[in-house]
């Protein structure tokens, strides 16, 4: 009698699930994976798999539903990490109530400078900016400085405005200090917050690993495996650089250099011996300020304010040498970008350096409002547009009342992603929420997360659930270069995937509302649990 025995090839890991979506080119639902040392080896049925796979360690989610390892290609970690030491000040009613939570802050938590971020005038009743009145009253002696939840305007108290010399005489390209009664009102917007900022002492090599490495644990509890820092200075990258040399850090980083000649070069020259988990090949600049506190710069004058038109945060000659230096060094521009002239003139300056058909990935980030003849120039030059989501049903209250029917051209990812047939999709954390099923649930149903009863807003521009779950995986890793590597379910691949409660392909809203994160895996490994 002849017996024909196969043996089975002994890996680390077999997973299985109710479903199991790769995110690959067909969109497949398989039942299982084969791990082995941190890459997938198989896809299949779980008998497929255990026909040809011996593993040490057996992982079954029944019941339960896989995705590759979410991705945020433009969130800020580093200073998410840093929030999180200082009061939080957004979803506050009122500016006395934001003053409150920083009053209660300091009571409990003493510091020379008074930090926090998040307010939102555009929640308050009155829909008023700030003004330093009550920070003064209650911190005579200490430089206060809050900044808004854009990140693009602060309020500073006096003593802060003092010993930033900044007074109703103070010039500032790019930036507006606000100015009443021949005195400074404590608002900057833009560059003029940075007269502050440059000021207030630094965290210590030591507190910043501390809080990248708290960011990563939050990361990981909301199924975030690779994330893209968008904007950091050569020190900071070399600090990611140490904490992934260490093991501290597991998350992919992808780092965009803040683009400045000196930041530039000094990160160049260590280019070819960064962690293989440090991905740092893209320049960052900005070219506007935010919508919320009309720093977007548009064409035309806001709607609800026709004394201005928004602010351009650096001249045409600043981003035309940046481009230069990034296409000698082969590297990828990414400008931030929110108004309509804003895009426009980026949209200008990157045709000059672009050929069609190029694969060089250049990105608009945010691309909030586009004039209708620029949307196809995007396509023309595979420029990538890289959007939040969430941004659009954050800014839905009042976008309108700022943009009027120029509104018509915000927040078009639909129209958007057919320019190039793919977009990714962030969160620009710490502005919107760090949860990427957030992103997931506004790019689909166009309405906020938190609450059920609000309109949809430009539905017409939704995406659908398969775009929606590739612009925060596969999308994603493309727009870094990394789609090769991560950002699907499939052979040879990174095994980083997460487990959820919820299948978001086929549940309704409100149980998508309701999902939760039960593990997450980066290389196979298990980085978080419930």
């Amino acid at each position: 009698m002849h017996v024909s025995c196969m043996r089975k090839q002994k890996i680390d890991t077999i997973v299985s699930a109710e479903k199991i979506y790769l995110v690959d080119t067909e969109f497949t639902i398989q039942q299982a994976i084969a791990i082995d040392k941190g890459k997938i080896v198989a896809v299949g049925t779980l008998d497929e798999i255990n026909s040809k796979y011996e593993s040490k360690e057996f992982l079954s989610f029944k019941d339960k539903y896989i995705f590759p390892g979410f991705i945020d290609p433009h969130c800020h970690v580093l200073s998410y990490g840093q929030t999180l030491q200082n009061p939080w000040l957004g979803d506050a009613e009122s500016w006395e109530e934001v003053v409150d939570r920083v009053v209660n802050h300091q009571n409990e938590n003493p510091s020379h400078w008074v930090l926090g971020r998040g307010w939102n005038h555009t929640e308050w009743k009155d829909k008023k900016f700030p003004t330093k009145e009550l920070l003064d009253k209650h911190f005579p002696d200490k430089p206060v400085f809050l900044t808004r939840i854009d990140g693009h305007c602060a309020i500073a108290n006096s003593v802060a405005l003092k010993m930033a010399k900044i007074d109703s005489k103070t010039k500032i390209n790019g930036g507006v200090i606000e100015i009443v009664n021949f005195q400074p009102t404590g608002l900057l917007i833009d560059n003029a917050k940075e007269l502050v900022r440059a000021i207030i002492p630094e965290f210590s090599t030591q507190e910043k690993a501390q809080q990248i490495l708290t960011a990563q644990k939050n990361c990981f509890a909301v199924g975030l495996t690779s994330i893209t820092d968008a904007g950091l200075s050569y020190e900071d990258i070399m600090l990611y650089d140490s904490l992934l040399s260490s093991g501290e850090l597991k998350m992919f980083i992808s780092a965009m250099i803040e683009a400045s000649e000196e930041n530039i070069n000094k990160t160049l020259a260590k280019r070819n011996s960064f962690n293989e988990k440090l991905s740092v090949h893209s320049i960052k600049m900005y070219a506007d300020g935010a919508l919320g506190s009309r720093g977007a710069l548009l064409f035309e004058p806001y709607s609800d304010d026709p004394n201005t038109s928004g602010l351009q945060v650096n001249t045409k000659e600043y981003y035309t040498q940046m481009c230069s230096i990034a296409i000698n060094n082969n590297l990828q521009v990414c400008t931030h970008c929110i108004g309509d002239k804003a895009v426009s003139i980026i949209l200008d300056i990157y045709s000059k350096f672009l050929t069609p058909g190029n694969d060089l990935r250049w990105r608009i980030e945010h691309s909030q409002v586009v004039q209708e003849s620029d949307f196809n120039r995007y396509g023309k030059f595979n420029i990538i547009p890289s959007v939040q989501t969430t941004h659009a049903t954050s800014d839905m209250s009042w976008a309108e009342q700022r943009l009027g029917n120029r509104v018509k051209n915000a927040y078009a990812y639909k129209r958007l992603l057919e320019q190039n047939q793919w977009i990714p999709n962030g969160s620009d954390f710490p502005i919107e929420d760090i949860n990427p099923i957030y992103g997931f649930y506004a790019g689909v149903f166009r309405k906020k997360m938190k609450a059920q009863q609000n309109e949809r807003f430009q539905i017409e521009d939704a995406l659908s659930r398969e775009q929606a779950i590739r612009a925060m995986t596969i999308w994603a890793a493309k727009a870094d270069f990394k789609e090769a590597v991560r950002g699907s379910l499939e052979i040879g691949k990174v095994a980083d995937f997460v487990v959820l409660d919820t299948d978001l392909m086929e549940a309704n809203e409100s149980q998508i509302v309701n999902t939760k994160v039960l593990k997450t895996y980066v290389d196979g490994i298990q980085v978080f649990g419930l």
